[in-house]
């Protein structure tokens, strides 16, 4: 059975009343994150073998890096997750954390395990020019449309909720019972549309600047660019697990300050090279 997200308007507040399942039939289920999961590495394959196709790479290459990326994205999210916020499942539940359903998701967690697979892919290829930091330059494009998708399906599961507020498009989340009785910010869509606005400016930079485009410049401004919202917004978001709650940052936020620096570092990096190859000489 086909079920669809219902939406309810009162002045000034959404309701939201939107079920995690899109489709059911006995024990076979889709849910909406699960399709946007799903639609992220889809379109996302699209884009980097257009990419690859611009840059005369060998597109072959492209089935093999999504291999990678799979793997790597799914268990850098899930082991992050669980080193962060469930540490004692690792050896209560061990399972739990590596068969599905995915549930629990970490972006930092998701975010070292890509580097990691990146580094990984890298080291096998033998094509030259794709160095870990050109290869990286390109998935940022791409990462951050999945980044999108993703933040797109959240709120289908009720989840990264924020905080109250009185903005006219404040949603009450009917489905979470914990935090269903005052209207909040829709965290997730604020994160959704940053990404997509960042995912065009990377685009445009790729198109831009790709036969000379310095190593590492779109890894920089992804990571300064998400990690650097990321520690704003979790000023308008719900704590995701009650220690949190005697913080005065909590674990997102403190988790994003070192990619920011990288993102920093990087954006600093490729400004030398760009002035070095102007200098005289």
């Amino acid at each position: 059975m086909l079920i669809s997200p219902r939406i309810g308007f009162l002045p000034g507040v959404i309701i939201w009343t939107a079920k995690a399942e899109l489709f059911r039939a006995g024990p076979f289920v889709i849910t909406w994150y699960g399709l946007c999961f799903a639609l992220s590495f889809i379109i996302g394959l699209k884009v980097i073998t257009y990419i690859f196709n611009q840059e005369n790479k060998p597109t072959r290459e492209v089935d093999s890096l999504l291999l990678y990326l799979v793997i790597s994205t799914i268990g850098g999210a899930r082991l992050g997750h669980f080193l962060i916020y469930e540490p004692t499942m690792l050896w209560q539940h061990p399972l739990e954390v590596l068969l599905p359903p995915y549930r629990s998701l970490a972006s930092h967690g998701a975010a070292i395990g890509i580097l990691l697979g990146l580094f990984f892919y890298t080291r096998t290829r033998q094509e030259p020019g794709e160095s870990f930091l050109w290869v990286g330059d390109r998935i940022a494009i791409v990462v951050a449309l999945s980044g999108c998708f993703i933040r797109l399906g959240n709120p289908m599961n009720s989840e990264i909720i924020g905080r109250p507020t009185r903005v006219p498009w404040g949603f009450i989340f009917v489905n979470n019972t914990e935090y269903s009785n005052v209207p909040r910010h829709p965290a997730q869509l604020y994160e959704a549309l940053t990404c997509l606005l960042l995912f065009g400016v990377l685009l445009w930079i790729w198109f831009r600047d790709k036969a000379s485009l310095p190593h590492g410049l779109l890894i920089g401004v992804f990571l300064t660019w998400v990690f650097s919202l990321r520690f704003l917004y979790e000023f308008i978001k719900e704590n995701q697990v009650p220690f949190e709650d005697q913080m005065r940052l909590n674990v997102g936020q403190l988790l994003s300050v070192p990619a920011v620096l990288i993102g920093v570092f990087l954006l600093i990096r490729s400004y030398n090279t760009v002035l070095h190859r102007h200098l005289p000489g």
